[in-house]
Protein backbone atom coordinates (compact mmCIF):
# COMPACT_ATOMS: atom_id res chain seq x y z
CA UNK A 1 0.00 0.00 0.00
CA UNK A 2 1.80 3.52 -0.81
CA UNK A 3 2.08 6.54 0.92
CA UNK A 4 0.84 9.44 0.17
CA UNK A 5 2.46 12.71 1.35
CA UNK A 6 2.28 16.22 1.32
CA UNK A 7 5.61 18.51 -0.13
CA UNK A 8 5.31 22.28 0.47
CA UNK A 9 7.09 23.94 -2.13
CA UNK A 10 5.60 25.96 -5.47
CA UNK A 11 8.92 24.66 -7.25
CA UNK A 12 6.99 22.09 -9.54
CA UNK A 13 10.77 21.12 -11.19
CA UNK A 14 11.65 19.81 -7.62
CA UNK A 15 8.07 18.07 -7.02
CA UNK A 16 8.94 16.41 -10.09
CA UNK A 17 12.61 14.94 -9.60
CA UNK A 18 10.84 13.73 -6.16
CA UNK A 19 8.21 12.10 -7.62
CA UNK A 20 10.28 10.22 -9.97
CA UNK A 21 11.91 8.47 -7.02
CA UNK A 22 9.58 8.44 -4.57
CA UNK A 23 7.31 6.11 -6.47
CA UNK A 24 9.72 3.61 -6.96
CA UNK A 25 9.44 3.19 -3.34
CA UNK A 26 5.15 4.08 -3.38
CA UNK A 27 5.48 7.48 -2.21
CA UNK A 28 3.00 9.51 -3.93
CA UNK A 29 3.28 13.30 -3.48
CA UNK A 30 0.43 15.79 -2.83
CA UNK A 31 1.99 19.82 -3.76
CA UNK A 32 0.85 21.89 -1.27
CA UNK A 33 1.21 25.77 -1.92
CA UNK A 34 1.75 27.08 1.98
CA UNK A 35 4.01 29.95 2.99
CA UNK A 36 7.27 28.62 3.44
CA UNK A 37 9.52 29.55 6.51
CA UNK A 38 12.75 29.76 5.99
CA UNK A 39 14.88 30.78 9.16
CA UNK A 40 18.45 32.31 7.90
CA UNK A 41 20.96 29.43 8.54
CA UNK A 42 24.37 28.29 6.75
CA UNK A 43 23.34 24.65 7.78
CA UNK A 44 20.64 23.13 5.40
CA UNK A 45 19.03 20.84 8.06
CA UNK A 46 18.21 23.14 10.26
CA UNK A 47 16.80 25.36 7.34
CA UNK A 48 14.94 22.08 6.36
CA UNK A 49 13.69 21.43 9.68
CA UNK A 50 12.25 24.33 10.86
CA UNK A 51 10.16 24.55 7.65
CA UNK A 52 9.00 21.10 7.92
CA UNK A 53 7.47 21.84 11.27
CA UNK A 54 6.10 24.82 10.41
CA UNK A 55 4.60 23.21 7.50
CA UNK A 56 3.14 20.45 9.75
CA UNK A 57 1.67 22.82 12.36
CA UNK A 58 -0.11 24.23 9.58
CA UNK A 59 -1.10 21.00 8.07
CA UNK A 60 -1.46 18.88 10.94
CA UNK A 61 -0.42 15.79 8.39
CA UNK A 62 2.52 14.51 7.56
CA UNK A 63 4.65 16.66 5.17
CA UNK A 64 8.29 16.83 3.29
CA UNK A 65 10.09 19.86 2.63
CA UNK A 66 13.12 19.65 0.44
CA UNK A 67 16.43 22.37 0.77
CA UNK A 68 19.38 22.44 -1.44
CA UNK A 69 22.67 24.35 -1.80
CA UNK A 70 25.08 24.83 -4.44
CA UNK A 71 28.52 24.50 -2.54
CA UNK A 72 31.57 26.05 -4.60
CA UNK A 73 34.82 25.51 -3.14
CA UNK A 74 37.02 28.81 -4.63
CA UNK A 75 34.23 30.62 -2.86
CA UNK A 76 34.48 29.02 0.40
CA UNK A 77 31.32 27.43 -0.07
CA UNK A 78 29.35 30.79 -1.13
CA UNK A 79 26.08 30.31 -2.21
CA UNK A 80 25.53 27.42 -0.42
CA UNK A 81 22.34 27.51 1.62
CA UNK A 82 21.36 31.02 0.19
CA UNK A 83 21.40 29.33 -3.05
CA UNK A 84 18.01 30.29 -4.03
CA UNK A 85 18.54 33.91 -3.15
CA UNK A 86 21.30 33.62 -5.28
CA UNK A 87 20.13 32.38 -8.00
CA UNK A 88 17.29 35.17 -7.98
CA UNK A 89 19.32 38.04 -7.81
CA UNK A 90 22.77 37.42 -9.69
CA UNK A 91 21.40 34.57 -11.52
CA UNK A 92 23.85 32.65 -12.81
CA UNK A 93 26.02 34.42 -15.25
CA UNK A 94 26.70 36.66 -11.73
CA UNK A 95 28.29 32.68 -10.09
CA UNK A 96 29.70 32.56 -14.01
CA UNK A 97 31.53 35.85 -12.97
CA UNK A 98 32.44 35.50 -9.84
CA UNK A 99 34.68 32.50 -11.38
CA UNK A 100 36.32 34.17 -13.89
CA UNK A 101 39.55 33.44 -14.00
CA UNK A 102 39.65 30.47 -10.96
CA UNK A 103 40.81 27.32 -11.76
CA UNK A 104 39.31 25.66 -9.29
CA UNK A 105 35.45 24.84 -10.13
CA UNK A 106 35.13 21.92 -7.66
CA UNK A 107 31.77 22.40 -6.23
CA UNK A 108 28.95 20.69 -4.88
CA UNK A 109 24.95 20.19 -4.33
CA UNK A 110 23.65 19.27 -1.17
CA UNK A 111 20.00 18.62 -0.62
CA UNK A 112 18.55 17.99 2.94
CA UNK A 113 14.56 16.21 2.94
CA UNK A 114 12.94 16.82 5.75
CA UNK A 115 9.53 14.93 7.22
CA UNK A 116 7.41 16.12 9.66
CA UNK A 117 4.64 13.64 10.85
CA UNK A 118 3.18 13.09 14.03
CA UNK A 119 5.87 11.56 15.64
CA UNK A 120 8.39 13.97 14.78
CA UNK A 121 10.89 14.88 11.93
CA UNK A 122 12.86 12.37 9.76
CA UNK A 123 15.47 14.31 8.02
CA UNK A 124 17.93 13.33 5.29
CA UNK A 125 20.72 14.12 3.17
CA UNK A 126 21.93 13.54 -0.77
CA UNK A 127 25.50 15.20 -1.35
CA UNK A 128 26.92 15.24 -5.32
CA UNK A 129 30.37 16.04 -6.16
CA UNK A 130 31.06 17.73 -9.84
CA UNK A 131 32.45 21.25 -11.09
CA UNK A 132 31.11 24.96 -11.93
CA UNK A 133 30.69 24.98 -15.92
CA UNK A 134 32.27 27.95 -17.73
CA UNK A 135 29.28 28.63 -19.80
CA UNK A 136 25.61 27.54 -19.25
CA UNK A 137 24.83 24.39 -21.41
CA UNK A 138 21.51 22.98 -22.06
CA UNK A 139 18.13 23.36 -21.58
CA UNK A 140 16.48 21.00 -18.50
CA UNK A 141 16.55 21.18 -15.30
CA UNK A 142 16.20 24.56 -13.10
CA UNK A 143 18.16 26.50 -10.79
CA UNK A 144 21.78 26.08 -10.96
CA UNK A 145 21.87 23.04 -13.50
CA UNK A 146 23.42 24.32 -16.57
CA UNK A 147 26.32 25.36 -15.00
CA UNK A 148 26.79 21.90 -12.74
CA UNK A 149 28.84 18.81 -14.59
CA UNK A 150 28.49 15.58 -12.08
CA UNK A 151 31.36 13.94 -10.93
CA UNK A 152 31.14 11.47 -13.58
CA UNK A 153 29.85 12.90 -16.56
CA UNK A 154 30.79 15.84 -18.80
CA UNK A 155 27.77 16.96 -18.84
CA UNK A 156 25.66 19.87 -16.91
CA UNK A 157 22.70 18.57 -15.13
CA UNK A 158 20.40 20.92 -17.74
CA UNK A 159 21.43 18.48 -20.43
CA UNK A 160 20.21 15.56 -18.91
CA UNK A 161 17.05 13.67 -18.91
CA UNK A 162 14.85 13.67 -15.51
CA UNK A 163 15.64 10.09 -15.07
CA UNK A 164 19.48 10.75 -15.63
CA UNK A 165 20.04 13.61 -13.60
CA UNK A 166 18.42 11.68 -10.25
CA UNK A 167 21.07 9.23 -10.82
CA UNK A 168 23.89 11.49 -10.26
CA UNK A 169 21.99 14.18 -8.21
CA UNK A 170 21.97 15.58 -4.27
CA UNK A 171 17.71 15.33 -4.21
CA UNK A 172 17.79 11.79 -6.02
CA UNK A 173 20.36 10.77 -3.42
CA UNK A 174 17.97 12.46 -0.42
CA UNK A 175 15.20 10.71 -2.03
CA UNK A 176 16.40 7.46 -2.22
CA UNK A 177 17.22 7.67 1.38
CA UNK A 178 14.04 8.81 2.49
CA UNK A 179 12.65 5.44 0.72
CA UNK A 180 15.02 3.25 2.58
CA UNK A 181 14.65 5.00 6.21
CA UNK A 182 10.76 5.25 5.73
CA UNK A 183 9.48 1.91 4.90
CA UNK A 184 9.98 1.08 9.15
CA UNK A 185 7.90 3.95 9.83
CA UNK A 186 4.59 4.36 10.46
CA UNK A 187 4.08 8.50 9.55
CA UNK A 188 -0.12 8.44 9.60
Amino acid sequence: MGKKIAIATSNIHKVRELEQVLSKCSISLQQVDIPKVEIQSNDLQLVAINAAITAYNALRKPVIVEDAGLFIEALSGFPGSYSSYVYRTIGINGILKLLEGVDDRRAYFESVIALAYNKGVISVRGRVYGSIATKPRGSGGFGFDPIFIPDGSTRTFAEMSLEEKNSYSHRGRAARELCRVIESVEIG
